[in-house]
C-alpha cells in the first residue's frame, strides 16, 4: 500500500515563518510536524510514500531523504495549487495501479488507530468531533459508522464530525475518476478541487466509506493550534527532553516540560513550562514560556509567552508575545 501525503501548501494562516520554512518542517515538541505523520505511519508497517510538494519543495525532499534514507519515497511536484483532491490527482501515475492507498494530509498531527483503519474491508475516513465544523470537511453516518453524505465546509451543518485528513481508499481509479470529473465541470468548493467533494462523488456511485474516530488530531496550521499541541506533546512521556540529561545552564531556571536541542546556550533565564528549543540557540537573561524557538535563535533580555520564533532571529530587550518569522531582528533597546 503506497502512503501519499500532500505537502504543497503555501501555509499563509502561518505566516511569516512559512515564507522560509514549509509548514510541514514547523517544530512542535521538538521535531518537525511531518515527522510525527511519517513516524507513525511507517510504525504502522507503511514503508512506500509519495509526497505531493510545491511550495518550497526542494527543502522537505533534501529534509526527507536525508530523515528517512530506508523509506521507498517519490516526489511529484503540483505545480499549481487547487486544493486537495487536485493535490491527491497530481500523484495519479504514482497510484493508479495500487490496490489501496492511504492518504495522510502533511499538516495533521494524530492519534488513531492505524491498525483498525488499515484492516477495515472497506474504504475508511478519519474523523473527530469538534465545536465549529463549518471550517472542516464534515462527514455524516449512520449508527454503524456508514457514511452517508461527505461535505466541503457546510454553512449550515448536519454533524460535527469533521474529517481529520486520514483516508484509506480501495476503489484508487475510482478516485482518480472522480477528481478529474470535478476538473472536467469545474466543481469547486472555496475556489478549490477539494477531495471531500471527489469522495462524495465516490460514494455517490456506490464506493461504501466507513467513518473511524480518531483519538486526537491537531490540525496544525495556525499559531494558536501550534502552541497547543507543542504542550500537549510535551506533556505526553517521550516527547520532553530528559532532565536528567540536560546540561548544566549558568544560573538557569528550567520549568519541565521543555525540549532543548543539542549545542544551546542558556544563561540567567527561566525556561518553560511547555518550550521547544531548537539548536544552537543563545539565550540569556530572558524568561521564556509556552512557546517554539527555531534553530540558532537569539534571545536576550527577554520575556516571552505564547510566542513562535523563526531560526536565525535575533531578539533584545523587551516582553511580548509575538509572531516572529525566520532571519528577523528585533531590536527595543
Amino acid at each position: 500500500m503506497k502512503v501519499v501525503i500532500p505537502v504543497a501548501g503555501a501555509g499563509t494562516r502561518l505566516r511569516p515563518h512559512t515564507y522560509t520554512q514549509p509548514k510541514p518542517l514547523m517544530p512542535v515538541a521538538g521535531k518537525p510536524i511531518i515527522c510525527f505523520i511519517i513516524d507513525k505511519l511507517a510504525e504502522a508497517g507503511l514503508t512506500d510514500f509519495v509526497f505531493v510538494i510545491g511550495y518550497l519543495g526542494e527543502k522537505v525532499r533534501d529534509f526527507i531523504e536525508h530523515r528517512y534514507p530506508h523509506l521507498q519515497t517519490e516526489f511529484v511536484y503540483q505545480e499549481h495549487r487547487e486544493g486537495s483532491g487536485h493535490a491527491v490527482w497530481t500523484a495519479h501515475e504514482a497510484i493508479e495501479d495500487e490496490d489501496e492507498i492511504f492518504i495522510a494530509f502533511g499538516d495533521t498531527i494524530f492519534d488513531a488507530d492505524l491498525a483498525q483503519m488499515l484492516n477495515c474491508p472497506h474504504s475508511c475516513i478519519g474523523v473527530k468531533k469538534v465545536n465549529d465544523p463549518r471550517e472542516f470537511g464534515v462527514a455524516e453516518f449512520d449508527e454503524q459508522g456508514n457514511v452517508t453524505r461527505l461535505i466541503e465546509k457546510p454553512r449550515i451543518p448536519k454533524s460535527n464530525m469533521a474529517i481529520v485528513g486520514l483516508y484509506k481508499v480501495k476503489e484508487v481509479r475510482a478516485l482518480i475518476r472522480a477528481v478529474e470529473h470535478l476538473m472536467q465541470s469545474n466543481q469547486r468548493t472555496v475556489g478549490e478541487i477539494q477531495l471531500t467533494d471527489a469522495l462524495q462523488y465516490m460514494l455517490e456511485q456506490g464506493t461504501h466509506f466507513q467513518a473511524l474516530p480518531v483519538n486526537n488530531w491537531f490540525d496544525c496550521g495556525r499559531k494558536e493550534v501550534l502552541l497547543e499541541t507543542n504542550a500537549m506533546l510535551l506533556s505526553q512521556r517521550g516527547y520532553a527532553t530528559d532532565e536528567f540529561s540536560l546540561p548544566n545552564f549558568d544560573n538557569t531556571i528550567i520549568i519541565h516540560p521543555v525540549s532543548i536541542g543539542a549545542n544551546c546556550r542558556i544563561s540567567n533565564s527561566i525556561i518553560g513550562p511547555h518550550v521547544t528549543i531548537g539548536q544552537n540557540v543563545t539565550i540569556n537573561y530572558s524568561i521564556v514560556k509556552d512557546s517554539i524557538i527555531g534553530n540558532f535563535a537569539a534571545l536576550d533580555d527577554a520575556v516571552l509567552k505564547h510566542s513562535v520564533i523563526g531560526s536565525d532571529a535575533s531578539i533584545k530587550g523587551m516582553n511580548l508575545s509575538l509572531n516572529i518569522g525566520d532571519n528577523t531582528e528585533i531590536d527595543f533597546e
